[in-house]
């Protein structure tokens, strides 16, 4: 074998190797993206679940681009506010997000969350791609058999659509307005209305 036959054949076992690499670490990092409500809370339930690294805050499901906070508060664009949610699949899978996201959520609720109430603020699941749509439709499944009170889960599941990240003073709320989101999510009855649904959830802490 010559030299030039030594280093194409050095080469490309590189590129492969390096391929597979690539793909491997691109097979780890997923993302799903949900709508429960105030993005705030949303944020910050995820957030707090080993194996998440990232929750953007952001629009979903409307009609108009680019879409301001003002817009979609006004209720006219259409738009869910929704979290894309990044993880690391290798730590927590998507099956256990999907089933932890009923838990955060009221899903009996079609007019919104809690004390907000209307399009932007109401319920959903946002599937990428046909292995997510199977998995969020068994997940519901799964809820609807074993959930531990009588009134219909309205929590629709729908193909996801262009996802709009909300202006940057909406990220990570909870962390820059600690006191104001305290206050609005106890006063907003947000987990006294969940452990009224759902008992106590053992994985769900708030920073």
């Amino acid at each position: 074998m010559t030299i030039i036959s030594r280093l194409k054949m050095t080469l490309g076992l590189t590129l492969i190797a390096s391929t597979a690499l690539i793909g491997n670490s691109y097979a780890q990092t997923q993302t799903i993206i949900v709508a429960g409500g105030c993005f705030w809370c949303v944020e910050s339930d995820f957030e707090a679940v080993e194996g998440v690294s990232e929750a953007v805050s952001g629009y979903i499901g409307g009609h108009t681009k680019n879409p301001t906070y003002k817009q979609v508060s006004s209720k006219n664009t259409g738009h869910y506010e929704a979290v894309k949610i990044t993880f690391d699949d290798e730590v927590v899978s998507l099956e256990t997000l999907s089933d932890y996201f009923w838990k955060t959520i009221d899903p009996t609720d079609a007019n919104g969350q809690f004390c907000d109430k209307g399009g932007p603020y109401k319920t959903a699941m946002f599937y990428q791609d046909a292995e997510q749509q199977a998995v969020f439709e068994a997940s519901l499944a799964k809820v609807k058999a074993n959930k531990p009170f009588s009134e219909d889960i309205v929590t629709p599941i729908l193909a996801a659509t262009k996802f709009y990240p909300a202006e940057d003073y909406h990220q990570d709320y909870y962390t820059k307005n600690p006191k104001r989101y305290s206050y609005y999510r106890f006063s907003c009855g947000r987990d006294s209305k969940i452990k009224k649904l759902w008992g106590s959830v053992e994985s769900k802490k708030h920073k």
